[in-house]
């Protein structure tokens, strides 16, 4: 052996300490692009925003002082229980790909496998398109964590706590993780091989939400003096605060959505903001023409319901889309929260149906109508009138999906350690009752 070839041999040798941890790690990362990864970084922040501090303060400014600690409680440890569910079994159930075929309907069309539980297999290499696996696991976690959360709006000031944190760990995983799974995975998915567009989950998020709430609602029951007094939210600028963060984290909900740094994300981001705006003056007009004053609640309310309808749209459709679609989903979410409700005296307490489930449905709808290219739309893969039926098939069939699971799953609880606090506890409130402490006095 010649003298060079020793010394590249020895070279070698000395490379090898260095060489094998990273050949041992898999996956090539040469598809990192580091503007998507710092956009998608800044979007899960965004997103976790819109539930801590955002939900929280939007909702405890709604309930009595007497409960405001109990909403503040709730969003808190939904956010930590639902991450670490997300980390065991969620995302796997969710996004998991194994033994996926597109057009064949079998088990994994309906829910991902278990080879990620605790994320296994998933290491800082692993990539998910052009970002890192454990930034997309993130970023999807944040909309597992916000989902539940909505629910507790339906039965705020009444629930028990325990039973709240059985169901929301319950429903996450029989409902949220299969809709998502079918909805968002890809290839060989139930709902994606049909073609449905759900840009940022008008169907994962919102309808799921809104169906639950209202099963939750009638199931545990009205509020002990629903109607027959007027309840009043207790502090309306943290309502109305809280309702900013959710504008401004919706940023990174919508726009997130693209997984990227791109066009797609800029005009998601647009059409967002959009709809927001025409749905809270569209709110404002309404409710001015009819009880002849404009509310500060009233606006709040119509911006939160424009952002739920353009979700699903919000990577689909142009300008246009985000104008329609907000002025939309104000007037059937009015007339749900003021006239439906008020006709059938179901306790929702705070709207979550009205405005999320009422708007996932609109923004659902019409992303069939608006994705045409002639109305600003980026152009869809099937005709208008293929897209409605998609459109529609996959909410109502959601909308079932989650009515049943959800009434199954709090039948149990009911059975098991009951629902709802005891007089007294509703009385004194439950920051007192359920939690010793006490926040604001009415």
């Amino acid at each position: 052996m010649n003298y060079s070839l020793k010394r590249i041999l020895r070279s070698v040798a000395a490379l090898l300490p260095f060489l094998l941890p990273a050949m041992a790690m898999g996956q090539d990362t040469s598809a990192l692009d580091t503007g998507d990864t710092a956009w998608i970084l800044t979007s899960s922040a965004l997103v976790l925003f819109m539930t801590i501090p955002g939900l929280s303060l939007f909702y405890a400014g709604l309930v009595r002082g007497r409960n405001v600690l109990s909403v503040l409680m709730h969003c808190f440890v939904i956010t930590a229980l639902m991450s670490v569910i997300w980390l065991v079994v969620g995302y796997t159930m969710a996004f998991s790909t194994s033994g996926m075929e597109a057009g064949e309907i079998g088990l994994n069309a309906f829910v991902g496998g278990l080879d990620k539980v605790f994320l296994s297999g998933v290491s800082s290499n692993s990539m998910w398109g052009t970002i890192p696996e454990p930034l997309f696991f993130v970023f999807q976690m944040t909309f597992f964590v916000i989902t539940p959360a909505l629910i507790v709006g339906a039965f705020a000031e009444r629930m028990k706590f325990s039973a709240m944190l059985w169901f929301v760990s319950l429903w996450s995983i029989l409902v949220y993780a299969p809709v998502c799974h079918m909805v968002w995975g890809g290839d060989g998915a139930y709902f994606a091989d049909m073609g449905v567009l759900d840009f940022a989950g008008g169907i994962v998020v919102h309808i799921t939400a809104g169906v639950a709430a209202l099963v939750a609602s009638l199931m545990v029951g009205k509020r002990r003096d629903y109607p027959r007094s007027q309840i009043l939210p207790h502090n309306l600028p943290m309502t109305v605060t809280g309702a900013g963060m959710l504008w401004v984290g919706w940023f990174g909900f919508n726009g997130g959505s693209a997984l990227g740094a791109n066009g797609d994300a800029a005009m998601a981001i647009l059409v967002t903001h959009i709809s927001a705006s025409c749905a809270a003056l569209g709110w404002m007009v309404l409710e001015w023409l009819k009880v002849g004053k404009p509310s500060v609640l009233g606006i709040a309310t119509g911006s939160i319901a424009g952002l739920a309808a353009i979700t699903p749209a919000s990577g689909s459709v142009g300008p246009l889309g985000g104008v329609v679609i907000g002025l939309v989903s104000t007037t059937l979410c009015y007339w749900m929260c003021t006239k439906v409700k008020s006709r059938y005296h179901y306790d929702d307490s705070l709207d979550v149906f009205g405005v999320h489930g009422v708007g996932g449905f609109v923004g659902t709808v019409l992303v069939a109508v608006f994705v045409l290219e002639g109305l600003g739309g980026k152009g869809g893969d099937l005709s208008v009138m293929k897209q409605l039926g998609v459109q529609a098939f996959a909410a109502i069939s959601v909308a079932i999906y989650t009515l049943i699971v959800s009434y199954v799953i709090l039948k149990l609880i009911k059975g098991w350690i009951g629902l709802r606090v005891e007089d007294q506890d509703e009385i004194i409130g439950l920051d007192l009752s359920s939690h010793g402490e006490s926040g604001y006095n009415d």
